[in-house]
Formats: C-alpha cells, sequence, structure tokens
C-alpha cells in the first residue's frame, strides 16, 4: 500500500514538474508580447506587475526653442511624454555619471550654464550667454516605471506590409506537405504491416535507421538534385513544388513509422476474415484500415504540419525570399533586422505564428494521444 502511495506521489510530482516546465515559459512570452520593448530590454517578465527602475537617455531642445528673461537665455521643457506615468529619481549630463544629480538638484555644465529637472521630466535650462547648439543636450536619467502593457507590438506584426502574404504563403506550403507524406506513407505503412514480400523486415529498419540523419545533411545535396532534375523541365529548383517535395522526403520516414505502428496494432484476425471472403489489398485498405486509422491521421496530421508550419531552414533553402513565396518564419526574421535590433517583436511574432497550429491541434486533440500510443503495448 505505503509503495502504491509512493509510486504515485513521485508519479504526480514529475508531472507537475513538467506541467510547470510547460506553463511558466509560455505565460512569460505571452505577457512579455503586451510588454513596451524598452522594458522588454531592460527587465524580466516576471516584473511585469512591479515598477521598475529604468535608464534611459533623452534630449532637450535646440537653440531655437530659447527665450530670454531677466536677462538670462532660458530653454524649458518637458523630457517625458505627458502620460508615460514615469517618475525621474536621479540624473546626470554624461555617460559616466548617470546618478549624480537628484531631482530638483541644479546641474552645472561646462558652459557654467545651470540645468534643473523635476520629478515629472520638467527641466529648466539657464545661461548668461545665447544658446548656440543646434542638438539638443543629452540628459541620462533614472526613473521609476509603472507597469505598462501595450498592443503596439502586435500592431507592428500584424499590419505590417508583407505580412498577410506570407501568412499565405506558409498555408501554401504547410498543406500539400502535410497531406502529400500523409497519402505515400498510408499506403507504405499498410504494405509493411499486412503485405508479406521479400525484404520488407529490412526496408523497415532502414527506415527507423533514417530517423537518425539530420536534415541538415540532406538540404544541400537534395537542392543539387532538384536544380538538375528541374534543368531538364525548365522548372527552377526554388519552387513550392520543390519545398512540397523536400518536406516530404524528410517527413517519410517518421510518418511512416508512426502509421505503421498503429495499423500493425489491428487485430489479425480481421484482416485474415477479410481476405476469406474475397476482399483485395485495395479493399481492405479503404474499408477497414482507413477508418479504424483516424487516430493515428489525425496524430501523424498534427505532427507533420507543426513541422512544416514552425519550419525556417527548409523554407529558406527550398524557396526564393520574394513576397509572393516568402514564409511566415522567414518574414517574422526580416522584421528583427538585420542586426536582431527589433528582438522584442519576437514575443509577439510566435502567437500570432500560433494561430492556424493552436487551432489544428485543438479540433483533432481527442485523437492525438490515442494515435501516438496505439501499438506501443501489447494486450
Amino acid at each position: 500500500m505505503k509503495k502504491n502511495f509512493l509510486t504515485k506521489a513521485i508519479t504526480h510530482l514529475l508531472l507537475l514538474t513538467f506541467v510547470i516546465a510547460w506553463i511558466l515559459p509560455t505565460f512569460g512570452l505571452f505577457i512579455s508580447s503586451f510588454r513596451d520593448k524598452d522594458l522588454l530590454a531592460t527587465s524580466g517578465w516576471w516584473t511585469t506587475f512591479k515598477t521598475n527602475k529604468i535608464n534611459e537617455i533623452y534630449r532637450t531642445k535646440t537653440f531655437k526653442d530659447q527665450y530670454k528673461e531677466n536677462g538670462k537665455f532660458i530653454i524649458k521643457g518637458n523630457l517625458l511624454d505627458e502620460n508615460s506615468g514615469k517618475k525621474i529619481i536621479s540624473y546626470g549630463i554624461t555617460s559616466k555619471e548617470l546618478n549624480k544629480y537628484k531631482i530638483n538638484e541644479k546641474a552645472v555644465l561646462k558652459n557654467k550654464s545651470e540645468i534643473e529637472i523635476k520629478e515629472n521630466g520638467e527641466y529648466l535650462w539657464k545661461s548668461e550667454k545665447e544658446f548656440k547648439h543646434k542638438r539638443g543636450k543629452r540628459i541620462f536619467i533614472t526613473a521609476l516605471s509603472p507597469p505598462k502593457f501595450t498592443l503596439d507590438n502586435y500592431k507592428e506584426v500584424l499590419f505590417k506590409e508583407g505580412i498577410g502574404q506570407a501568412f499565405l504563403n506558409t498555408l501554401t506550403v504547410a498543406i500539400p506537405s502535410t497531406i502529400i507524406p500523409l497519402i505515400i506513407c498510408s499506403f507504405f505503412a499498410y504494405a509493411l504491416s499486412w503485405m508479406r514480400f521479400w525484404g520488407r523486415d529490412t526496408l523497415f529498419a532502414i527506415i527507423v535507421a533514417s530517423l537518425v540523419v539530420p536534415l541538415q545533411m540532406c538540404l544541400i545535396p537534395l537542392l543539387s538534385i532538384y536544380n538538375d532534375v528541374g534543368a531538364l523541365f525548365n522548372i527552377g529548383a526554388k519552387s513550392y513544388p520543390g519545398v512540397w517535395m523536400a518536406h516530404t522526403g524528410f517527413g517519410l520516414a517518421s510518418t511512416t513509422f508512426l502509421l505503421r505502428n498503429f495499423i500493425k496494432s489491428l487485430p489479425h484476425e480481421m484482416i485474415e476474415a477479410a481476405r476469406v471472403d474475397g476482399a483485395t489489398h485495395y479493399d481492405i485498405f479503404l474499408r477497414i484500415i482507413l477508418p479504424l486509422s483516424v487516430p493515428a491521421f489525425a496524430s501523424v496530421f498534427i505532427l507533420q504540419f507543426l513541422w512544416v508550419w514552425n519550419d525556417l531552414l527548409v523554407g529558406l533553402i527550398f524557396l526564393d525570399q520574394v513576397p509572393s513565396e516568402i514564409i511566415l518564419t522567414a518574414k517574422l526574421r526580416e522584421l528583427l533586422g538585420s542586426r536582431g535590433e527589433n528582438w522584442e517583436i519576437l514575443t509577439t511574432g510566435a502567437f500570432v505564428s500560433m494561430i492556424i497550429p493552436l487551432t489544428i491541434f485543438f479540433a483533432l486533440q481527442r485523437y492525438f494521444i490515442r494515435g501516438l500510443v496505439a501499438g506501443s503495448v501489447k494486450g
């Protein structure tokens, strides 16, 4: 009794750990997608609901905005936006002394002018001599920023030029690249399960062994073959048919393996009874195997679709990066900038790209586990 209780407790603890390890980063990613990009760069998502201390750089107005009062030249303004909610606690006039002055404390510059900054960002800059600077003076501030949520990241991702076309391009790639291997492998899996021919077991062993071959090893040789074949028919290798065939080839081994395990687990007596009644392999496949294998087909469809939808490498190699062919993951990579300076939109892009895969998963989830575990145990 104690042993069973201990086993269950350990199992539940492991499951709970797995769930937390999965949900926590996803929740953090979701919260981060609504955060201001400046806060994303300076603090973690776990600080979202509390006030953060941030360092920022602003510039004052130029000489064009000065006026003369009581014999002194004055430039007046506000460093912060009106609705920012930020409160300045200290500031500096050089990068080496970011927090040298407290709020309402006057800072004396090299030209003997004085500047004073208040908590709400208002500043007053006075000088005995006329201001002549064409660029505003840099002010380094340390401020307290309240929790802030925004939809700006989603607006940038959703309404950026080319995102809609990239979404359609990805569907154009993903749907055929999922259906084609599913059709081919369903016949292949049936043959490996219920048709007797020489070398069947050896062929299945080769398929299992090919699962460990890294995809990256095959990309360039495969593209070279496509170029040679395409040259014969005057068709470029970098096209939708090319990427469909590439995804089909990379998915054949795993798809065949999963479908074969399920089809092999179907009752042997039922197949033999159909043969006795005169059913051909074609009849058995269409009228018995297909209806009973819906869970397996749904599971394989989900796995293959998720892999193709989230793929970047194959799409980059087998498609031209033009508006009519660029896929969603490649377009999101473009939005990051050449040096990754817009990395904050990755959080938003992740959830935008999740919409279709999540819809398909929830629509077929009742078949998913049943299709994966079928054939794994006997009984």
